[in-house]
């Protein structure tokens, strides 16, 4: 192991159940432990991710059963009226939201800290059992790689609302839930990344997708009833997505953007990755790095970027031509 706590606190340092050393991230920054919970410091994820190291099959089946469960769900939708249920999905997005921006926040100073502390070789290739994977940061991880199971629900309001269901869409889910199922039982150094940029987009994307709960008609009615006055700065991305009162200043093409960014980042990622796996083997010093998992999210975060360049162009720049060309007809 290259990771060194040289300059850590002995009192910090701890094994988890798989016999591994971990430091306690807020043991570390105690400032920083005043906003974490009991429950959530030298969190042990050796007895999950043995139990899920030994049911290879779980993603597996959970990806056939979610495609079969689209296939029956069209169909029975295809003759009914699609339902409304958009308190339930404003909840459901608002939920994901919190949930991603506390991820996010739980997540993102780990990695800095790794970046800012150990050499980029150690962040891709020492034993992440060490470097993130247990503790307080661990927690975080682990429930980020669960938590793709319930996002799969994502589909049902699609399917129930009769709405478009892209390729996209549905490719996603199912490669990601594979690939973060895949990258945490084979112990992938390079996950961090991955785990605090699908949080950080996360957080603004399901905020930026609430429904409305009440209408601004009635928020207005609400308000104006009780005589208050509301300064809507102070309110949250999600909570203003929730009631529908989107700011003015934030434009739908930035979640798109900050999704192809994600994807752009994720191929060089697997790219540094694939230097510093070979350099190893050169080397003869040992890496952490699986190859078949290294390549399968090259060939993932590549085709992510190709789709959503596609669906950018498609829904920014097309639109917008075509506006131009009717506004033209008008003029003329």
């Amino acid at each position: 192991m290259s990771v060194v706590f040289k300059d850590i606190p002995k009192e910090c340092i701890t094994l988890n159940g798989l016999g591994i050393n971990f430091a306690e991230f807020t043991c570390v920054h105690p400032t920083l432990a005043k906003l974490y919970l009991p429950f959530e410091k030298y969190y042990d994820p050796a007895p999950t991710l043995l139990w899920m190291q030994d049911r290879p099959m779980i993603p597996i089946w959970a990806c056939i059963l979610y495609a079969v469960l689209i296939v029956i769900g069209r169909s029975y939708m295809a003759n009914r009226p699609a339902y409304s249920w958009r308190k339930v999905l404003a909840a459901w997005n608002f939920s994901l939201s919190l949930f991603s921006w506390i991820g996010a926040f739980r997540t993102a100073p780990q990695l800095y800290y790794n970046l800012m502390s150990y050499s980029l070789r150690s962040n891709m290739c020492d034993n992440p059992a060490a470097l993130y994977g247990s503790g307080s940061t661990g927690l975080w991880v682990q429930l980020f790689i669960l938590s793709k199971f319930p996002e799969l629900l994502d589909t049902f309001f699609i399917v129930i609302h009769k709405k478009p269901l892209i390729f996209l869409h549905w490719y996603h889910h199912i490669t990601v839930l594979l690939y973060c199922w895949h990258s945490y039982v084979t112990t992938s150094p390079s996950g961090l990344f991955f785990v605090v940029m699908n949080y950080s987009v996360h957080a603004v994307m399901y905020g930026y997708y609430c429904e409305f709960i009440f209408s601004v008609h009635a928020v207005r009615h609400l308000l104006h009833f009780y005589n208050l006055k509301l300064t809507l700065t102070l309110l949250s991305l999600p909570v203003l997505m929730a009631v529908k009162m989107r700011p003015k200043w934030f434009n739908p093409i930035v979640v798109t953007f900050m999704q192809l960014s994600q994807m752009f980042v994720g191929v060089g990622v697997t790219i540094v990755a694939f230097y510093y796996y070979k350099k190893s083997i050169e080397e003869g010093k040992p890496c952490h790095i699986r190859k078949e998992n290294n390549v399968a999210a090259f060939i993932m975060y590549g085709s992510y970027f190709y789709l959503f360049a596609q669906f950018f162009v498609a829904r920014y720049f097309k639109v917008k031509v075509q506006g131009d060309a009717l506004k033209k007809k008008k003029n003329v």
